[in-house]
């Protein structure tokens, strides 16, 4: 643990916008940036990310790393072989939590990376964890203590509700929810706004009925006691608008389109983590 804040050293290996956003939401937590460094082979974005959240940076991965009682892999999944090649002898030496927030990547395959018998917490984080509002699934390998579970939990947090898993192979599931989810939203979205200046609104009024009327339906769900079947129901009125609305989506299978979409992203998920595991 660091002497001067009693906080564990975090090191990030890779600064882009999920790594940004981790370090902003944790010092925004309260977590002190004196904790925290980040490496990156962009010296403008190091640059970047000390001028803006105070943390350490470098260059060299192995020079940071000498410190880490944790570490944050947040690089591209092509590059996670290398990665930890070049980590594995200071990994062994000495034993941090490792944290991989790198899609398709399976805690199995970075432990033999890394040399084995290591700590290894695997997330799959989304998109709207970029402005705090992200939904994060976790994974635990035998080796990791309830202690660096805590801390694990507390690095996703800082910009997402977290939900743990209990395998490996549950991730395909989260990256289908809610890892490629947003795209989901995001297309109902689309075609909303299309629909109503069909029938007439400008795009403007479009824009903001649809994402208002989306806003508070999942504040709705967010909040509420009830489940979401209750709620829909709750809205639609036998005989009504919604109810029209609502028959529709049944006829045309609406719920068999998302069970067969989420099943492809799940699959497509293990094919992908076959393929990065084979490096």
């Amino acid at each position: 643990m660091n002497d001067s804040t009693q906080h564990a050293r975090l090191i990030f290996i890779g600064a882009g916008n999920m790594a940004r956003s981790l370090i902003g939401g944790l010092i925004d937590d309260g977590y002190p940036a004196s904790a925290i460094g980040a490496t990156d082979i962009n010296p403008d974005a190091l640059t970047r990310l000390k001028a803006d959240f105070g943390v350490d940076t470098y260059l060299d991965n192995a020079t940071a790393a000498k410190a880490a009682d944790v570490l944050v892999l947040a690089t591209k999944p092509q590059q996670m072989r290398e990665v930890c090649d070049s980590l594995k002898a200071i990994v062994q030496a000495r034993s941090p939590l490792v944290v991989s927030i790198a899609a398709g990547i399976r805690a199995v395959d970075m432990d033999r990376w890394l040399g084995g018998d290591i700590a290894i917490v695997r997330c799959m984080p989304n998109t709207p964890a970029l402005i705090q509002h992200g939904a994060s699934g976790l994974f635990a390998n035998a080796q990791v203590s309830d202690q660096q579970r805590e801390l694990a939990e507390q690095i996703l947090s800082a910009v997402s509700r977290v939900v743990w898993v209990d395998s490996d192979q549950q991730i395909d599931a989260v990256t289908a929810v809610s890892g490629s989810g947003p795209a989901y939203y995001f297309l109902v979205i689309e075609a909303m706004q299309a629909a109503a200046e069909a029938q007439g609104l400008s795009p403007e009024q479009a824009k903001t009925l649809v994402l208002e009327t989306a806003f508070g339906a999942c504040a709705m769900a967010r909040t509420s006691s009830d489940d979401a079947a209750t709620l829909r129901a709750n809205v639609t009125s036998k005989g009504g608008t919604t109810a029209a609305a609502i028959s529709v989506f049944e006829r045309e299978q609406l719920r068999e389109i998302f069970a067969s979409a989420m099943r492809a992203a799940a699959e497509r998920s293990v094919e992908l983590g076959d393929q990065l595991g084979e490096q």
